[in-house]
């Protein structure tokens, strides 16, 4: 299900930093837990370069402003509701300097294992200059817990979600002006339309909180790591 015209590209890819969901996505564990969708991020910083051609005009792609992603999701359909947010283009507040070693990623929403639904459940990853924070629920040994609202208005869409662990907490809040984004007519390779509308982005800005619990005056408390500005964000919420 498309739209009229022609598109056609010309690009190379680098692949700098992975997100690796972990033994779920091994070909036989998916057999036996039936898994509606698996996931593979291994690419969430990706530096392009080429050219992307969209009818009649041309676009330069450069590394070093491009802020790429690159992943693969396969499966029979996207979870519903379905969330994801992921960013290279990062600020630290606190430092005043880029973050050239960081990205983040999220996603998820309702994964079904055959008859199974598990809501409220999203995969998580920052890789914060070389040191990976993780929220993934099929690691139950880490006590994952993730909380998050998406709020669709009417001239654009809210994200906001936290993940933590007993070590650790993320905030993460987003937005995305709707005149930025596309509503997506998805089509399962089934030939179903089970998603009403898809908001999909490349200009979300907002910002990440990261804690770690540490011991304060004898008792544990969060304390901040670092507050930080995103930018460039791609963002995807549909239902």
């Amino acid at each position: 299900m498309c739209d009229g015209g022609s598109m056609s590209w010309d690009l190379y890819i680098d692949k700098q930093i992975a997100f690796n969901v972990g033994i779920g996505t091994d070909k036989a564990i998916r057999d036996v837990a039936k898994y509606e969708m698996a996931w593979h991020a291994e690419g969430i910083k990706s530096a392009f370069g080429g050219s992307v051609k969209l009818g009649n005009k041309e676009y330069v792609v450069r590394p070093d402003d491009c802020y790429g992603y690159a992943d693969k999701n396969w499966g029979s359909s996207y979870t519903t509701p379905w969330v994801w947010l992921s960013s290279n283009n990062l600020y630290s507040r606190i430092s005043g300097k880029k973050l050239e070693n960081s990205a983040f990623v999220i996603g998820g929403g309702r994964p079904k294992a055959g008859p199974l639904e598990i809501d409220n459940q999203l995969l998580g990853a920052f890789w914060y200059e070389g040191y990976p924070y993780e929220f993934n629920f099929t690691k139950a040994l880490t006590l994952p817990k993730t909380q998050f609202r998406v709020v669709e208005g009417k001239n654009k869409v809210t994200w906001k979600i936290i993940q933590q662990t007993p070590a650790t907490k993320i905030y993460t809040s987003i937005e995305c002006p709707k005149k930025e984004m596309i509503n997506n007519n998805y089509e399962t390779p089934n030939g179903d339309i089970l998603h009403n509308k898809l908001w999909c982005g490349g200009t979300g800005t907002g910002y990440v909180k990261i804690y770690e619990r540490a011991v304060e005056d004898f008792k544990l408390e969060w304390k901040m790591v670092d507050y930080i500005e995103v930018a460039n964000c791609g963002c995807e919420y549909g239902e």
